[in-house]
């Protein structure tokens, strides 16, 4: 099952792609000038998270995680299985205003995301497994 939400403010747009994979999910945090893919964040079933951030060609390291972090944070109570966020939004010469937008840009798209959740319940095959012998 997949779906996507998109949020435009502040000159800018910003996406977010849902793929429901059994009772994991994919989710893509895309947007602005020149959609990447910034970071990496996984959160297990288990409730460990880790990040991956990827240079960006400024020289430092994308900022993107934040995104992702506070899309996590609102999701996590919610979902019982694996989750990935992919994320990359980039503004050209991104003004103060565009920023604070898109922390409201991705609360908005963490709420309708719960909203379609409460709408469409994971339905999940729990997967069956070779006894091994010893």
């Amino acid at each position: 099952m997949n779906k996507e939400f998109t949020i435009t403010q502040a000159d800018f747009s910003m996406t977010l792609d849902v793929r429901l994979i059994n009772k994991d999910f994919l989710f893509t945090i895309t947007g602005g000038d020149v959609p990447h893919i910034g970071t990496i964040t996984t959160r297990t079933e288990n409730g460990q998270v880790e990040s991956v951030i990827f240079p960006s060609p400024s020289g430092g390291m994308h900022k993107d995680v934040v995104l992702a972090e506070l899309l996590l944070e609102k999701i996590t109570s919610f979902i019982d299985g694996n989750i990935v966020i992919t994320s990359g939004v980039h503004v050209d010469k991104i003004l103060k205003e565009q920023i604070n937008a898109a922390f409201e840009m991705i609360n908005w798209l963490a709420d309708e995301f719960l909203e379609w959740l409460k709408e469409n319940p994971v339905q999940f095959v729990q997967p069956k497994y070779k006894k091994l012998e010893n």
